[in-house]
C-alpha cells in the first residue's frame, strides 16, 4: 500500500511550524528541568537530613521491631519539653531579678513539684494497670501538653496564675510519657538487642533532638515569649500522631505480670505466697534493688544541680563569664556528659553493671567533693559533665541488671515502677537545691552528701551481687 504523500509546500510548512514547536518545547522544557533542579537542591538539606536519620533510627533490625518510631517519638519528645523549658525559664526565672526569680521558682516549685510528689507514686502503677492502651497513653501525654502549652503561652503574657497548675499538668504527662516509654521498649527489642543498647540508642535520639531544639527555642524567645510554646504544640500535636504509629504489639500485655520492686526472699519462696497489701520491690532481687539506690542518688543530684546552680552561677557567675554564659557552659558539660555516657554505655553493654554503678557514683562522688573544696570554674564545669555522664551510664547498667534478673512476665511493670522512683528521687534534689542558701562550698558539700549516702548504703550490696552473678549467672548480650 502507497504511502500517503503531503504536498511539498505543506511539508515544508509543517516542517518549519514543528521545528519551531519542538524548539518551544525544548526550551519550555529546559525551564522546567531547572526549576526541579533547583527545587530538588532546595529540598535536599531536609530530605536528606530525614534520610539520614531514618537510616541511623531503623539500623540493625530496629525498623521491623518498631524501636526506630519510638527513637523517633522519643526525639520529638525531647523537642518539644526543651521548648517549653525555654519559654519557662524565660518567664519565671530570667525575666526578674534573682531574689523575685527565686521566690517564683519556689512558688512553681511549691505548686508543681509539690502536688507531683503525691502523684508520681500513682502514675506507674496506674500506668501499669493499663497495659493495653500504651500507644493511646502516650498519645494523650503528647495532646495534653500541645493544649497546655497554648494555655501556657496566653498565661506567660498576661501573668495569671494559670501559668502554675498547667506547668504542672504538663511535668506530670511529660512524667507520665517516661514511664510509659520505660514500658514500651522491652517490647520492641530487635532480635539480638540488649535493652541496654536499645535504652541507649533511644535515650541517645532525645538528646540529639533536645540539643538542635534549644537554640532553635531560645530564637523563637527572640521573637516573643509565646512563640516557643506555639512551637511546642506543632511538636506535640507531631508526637500524638506518631504514637499510633508504633506497632500494635505495643499494646499486648501477653505474658506480662506487675512487678513489685522489693527484695523480699520469703514473700518469693515461702510456703505461703500472699499478695502483699502495698506493692513494694519485692520480686528483682537485691542487686536491681541496690542499682536502684545508686541511681536514685545520682537522679537526685541531678535535680539539686539544676536548681542550686542556675541561681548560684545568676548572683555569682564563674570567673570571666556572665551570668548566662555561665548557665550555658554548666548545661553544655552536663549534656556532653550524659550524650557520652549513653555512648559508652552501649559500647560496654551489659559487662558487669553492678561494678560499673559502683564506680560511676564513686567518680561522681569524688567529682562532688572537689568541686566543693575548690569552688573553681573548671571543677564545677567537671562536676555537672561527670554527673550527666554518671546518670547515663548508671541507668544503662540498671536496665542491663533488670533484663538479667526480672522475670520477663514483670520485666515491663519493673521499668515503668522504677522510671517513678527515679522521676521522685529528681524532684526531691529540686527541692534541696531551691532552699539553699547561695554559697558554693555549702551547695555542692550537699550534693556531694547526697551522693555519698546513696553511694555507701548500695556499694557492699552491689559488690556481692557482682560476685554472686559472676559465678551463677550468664552474662546477657
Amino acid at each position: 500500500m502507497a504511502a500517503a504523500r503531503t504536498p511539498p509546500g505543506t511539508a515544508g510548512i509543517d516542517g518549519a511550524e514543528g521545528l519551531k514547536g519542538s524548539s518551544r518545547g525544548s526550551g519550555s522544557g529546559r525551564f522546567v528541568g531547572s526549576v526541579r533542579a533547583v527545587g530538588r537542591a532546595l529540598r535536599f538539606p531536609v530530605t536528606g537530613a530525614v534520610r539520614g536519620i531514618r537510616k541511623a533510627t531503623h539500623a540493625h533490625g530496629a525498623g521491623e521491631s518498631g524501636l526506630g518510631k519510638l527513637i523517633e517519638l522519643h526525639a520529638v519528645n525531647g523537642a518539644g519539653d526543651v521548648m517549653v523549658t525555654v519559654a519557662l525559664a524565660s518567664t519565671v526565672f530570667f525575666s526578674v531579678p534573682t531574689d523575685e526569680a527565686r521566690g517564683r521558682v519556689a512558688l512553681y516549685l511549691a505548686i508543681t513539684m509539690a502536688p507531683f510528689t503525691v502523684l508520681a507514686p500513682v502514675i506507674g502503677p496506674l500506668l501499669d494497670r493499663l497495659p493495653h492502651g500504651r500507644r493511646a497513653a502516650m498519645a494523650g501525654a503528647m495532646l495534653v501538653r500541645a493544649l497546655l502549652a497554648l494555655i501556657i503561652s496566653g498565661a506567660a503574657a498576661s501573668g495569671s496564675l494559670e501559668l502554675y497548675p498547667a506547668a504542672l499538668g504538663v511535668l506530670v504527662a511529660s512524667k507520665a510519657y517516661g514511664v510509659v516509654r520505660s514500658a514500651v521498649v522491652p517490647r520492641l527489642l530487635p532480635p539480638k538487642f540488649s535493652l541496654v543498647k536499645a535504652n541507649s540508642r533511644v535515650t541517645l535520639g532525645g538528646l540529639l533532638a533536645t540539643g538542635v531544639a534549644a537554640p532553635i527555642g531560645a530564637g523563637l524567645q527572640a521573637l516573643g515569649s509565646r512563640w516557643p510554646l506555639y512551637g511546642a504544640f506543632l511538636i506535640f500535636v507531631a508526637g500524638t500522631f506518631l504514637s499510633f504509629s508504633l506497632p500494635p504489639k505495643v499494646d499486648s500485655a501477653k505474658g506480662e505480670d506487675r512487678a513489685l520492686l522489693a527484695a523480699d526472699e520469703q514473700h518469693l519462696h515461702g510456703p505461703r505466697r500472699e499478695p502483699a497489701k502495698r506493692p513494694g520491690l519485692r520480686t528483682v532481687g537485691p542487686a536491681v534493688t541496690h542499682a536502684l539506690a545508686a541511681n536514685a542518688a545520682l537522679r537526685c543530684l541531678s535535680g539539686f544541680l539544676i536548681f542550686f546552680l542556675a541561681f548560684l552561677l545568676r548572683e555569682h557567675p564563674l570567673a570571666g563569664a556572665s551570668a548566662a554564659v555561665s548557665l550555658g557552659i554548666v548545661g553544655v558539660s552536663a549534656g556532653a556528659g550524659n550524650a557520652l555516657g549513653t555512648a559508652v554505655g552501649a559500647w560496654l553493654r551489659s559487662r558487669a553493671p553492678e561494678i560499673i554503678i559502683v564506680t560511676v557514683v564513686a567518680i561522681v562522688l569524688g567529682a562532688a567533693i572537689t568541686a566543693a573544696i575548690f569552688f573553681v570554674a573548671f571543677l564545677v564545669a567537671c562536676l555537672a559533665a561527670m554527673a550527666g555522664f554518671g546518670q547515663a551510664l548508671a541507668k544503662l547498667s540498671l536496665d542491663a541488671l533488670i533484663q538479667r534478673d526480672v522475670p520477663e512476665s514483670v520485666r515491663t511493670s519493673a521499668f515503668a515502677r522504677s522510671e517513678t522512683l527515679l522521676q521522685m528521687a529528681w524532684v526531691l534534689g529540686g527541692a534541696i537545691g531551691i532552699v539553699l542558701p547561695l554559697n558554693g562550698v555549702l551547695g555542692l558539700s550537699v550534693g556531694a552528701a547526697i551522693v555519698a549516702a546513696g553511694w555507701l548504703s548500695t556499694v557492699r550490696g552491689l559488690l556481692a551481687s557482682a560476685r554472686h552473678s559472676g559465678t551463677t549467672r550468664p552474662r546477657v548480650a
